[in-house]
């Protein structure tokens, strides 16, 4: 099937192909009585946008979710013609450590690649640098056969630059918590140019984290600013969103707003980690329920300008609409971000500037989604903006068995297709 279903995007792995949900087997666990009256599903009040009957299927698989064994689930959805529908869904025992709310702060992972192109291309328009620049111009000696890859490479994953997470074992060690290595920038570009690259630049596509710590480079000595400050200047400043922000080098995000993460334990752990993730890799962090670890304490020094974002479903889709309806870029530098390249063969999506263009049961939608330790995001709109959808999720590898991946994907078809106000397509018998 064609593979628009929950995967991981800042590492890049492909999860086995996943039936629907409609083609689970087994009985999903009920919630509990306590867990229902706790959990929250609401339309703000003004004027209708989400029905009551869309509301209630997005509830049911937003409960099927948690059911299945994640954590908790937050589901934000506006359609375009009254006030946001926003869902939330939280086991008993995640509640004790932070009761999820849409202004809730959230690490973005992934997501943080459309902040930084964004700014990039914000820097094509001011003529200070171009997209056919190549890397050794910006950043000299750094970037073996920097002359032949271009930023435009960069922004697309075209470089053929080696992706460092998680394919590197000790970028690896540090993105789960098992050290404590403060990793810079420049070290981070050194150990993914210090692997083979995949290909010669500009022949093919490969997901590559390594490719935007060197935009992220780029962008800082364009400036002669620093990374987050360039993003609270340019963007989160002007659209006043104040949960977002680049958690920088060793910095520890600390907020009461930000909600937890977790990872299952390590024998949780094992039987679904992802092909080619070393056997015996594991998440630190303090115990928690239902074979859980708490790592909302892990550090993001490893992400940086491919992930380590951190922001609210309500300042996402602030940006996004601000984005696609041109408030952020000139209609020549917003053309550039929509122009796409294919991704890996079998995978209707395409791969713009910093930007997917993702193929769901009701058609295209614009945006990227993002995992960081301990959260999984989706945030998506239509073509305008107008149109804003994200679904958050605290934790990678809880949603990576069949049962938790299929009902996520399911939560986030549903919820992509009552964002564009259309049903979704019924399920083929046999399928």
């Amino acid at each position: 099937m064609p593979r628009n279903i929950p995967y991981p995007r800042s590492t890049r792995q492909v999860c086995p192909t996943l039936a629907l949900a409609a083609a689970l087997t087994g009985t999903l666990t009920a919630c509990t009585a306590a867990d229902a009256a706790q959990d929250t599903a609401r339309t703000p009040a003004g004027r209708p946008g989400v029905t009551a009957p869309q509301e209630a299927r997005l509830t049911t698989l937003a409960q099927q979710v948690v059911d299945a064994g994640a954590p908790g689930v937050l589901v934000r959805v506006d359609n375009g013609r009254g006030q946001p529908t926003v869902i939330a869904r939280q086991t008993s025992w995640a509640r004790t450590d932070h009761t999820l709310t849409v202004s809730d702060e959230f690490r973005m992972g992934s997501n943080t690649k459309t902040m930084i192109a964004t700014v990039v291309l914000q820097l094509v328009a001011e003529h200070r640098l171009k997209l056919t620049d190549p890397v050794e111009k910006w950043l000299p000696g750094l970037v073996p056969d920097g002359s032949a890859i271009t930023v435009r490479m960069l922004l697309d994953h075209t470089s053929g630059l080696y992706n460092i997470i998680p394919d590197d074992a000790d970028v690896l060690k540090t993105f789960t918590g098992q050290d404590n290595r403060q990793w810079t920038p420049e070290e981070l570009l050194a150990v993914g140019v210090g692997h083979d690259p995949l290909f010669p630049p500009g022949t093919k596509y490969s997901y590559s984290n390594t490719g935007y710590i060197a935009l992220g480079l780029v962008a800082e000595k364009a400036t002669g600013h620093r990374l987050s400050d360039l993003l609270q200047e340019r963007i989160a400043g002007p659209l006043h969103l104040r949960n977002t922000y680049l958690v920088n080098g060793s910095d520890r995000t600390d907020s009461p707003r930000l909600t937890h993460g977790y990872e299952p334990d390590p024998n949780h752990l094992a039987p679904v980690l992802w092909p080619g993730i070393p056997a015996g890799t594991v998440f630190v962090g303090p115990a928690r329920p239902a074979g859980y670890l708490d790592v909302t304490g892990v550090n993001e020094n490893t992400e940086w300008a491919a992930g380590s974002m951190v922001s609210s479903a309500e300042d996402w889709a602030r940006f996004d609409t601000a984005l696609m309806s041109g408030k952020l870029l000139p209609a020549a530098q917003l053309k550039e971000m929509k122009t796409t390249v294919a991704e890996e063969s079998g995978n209707p999506n395409r791969y713009g500037l910093g930007l997917e263009k993702r193929a769901t049961p009701c058609g295209p939608v614009w945006g990227h989604d993002g995992q960081a330790p301990g959260y999984s995001s989706w945030d998506y709109t239509d073509s305008t903006g107008r149109r804003t959808v994200s679904v958050f999720v605290p934790t990678i590898f809880g949603i990576a068995a069949p049962k938790p991946a299929a009902a996520t994907e399911a939560l986030l078809n549903t919820a992509v297709c009552t964002m564009l106000d259309k049903p979704l397509p019924a399920t083929p018998t046999g399928s």
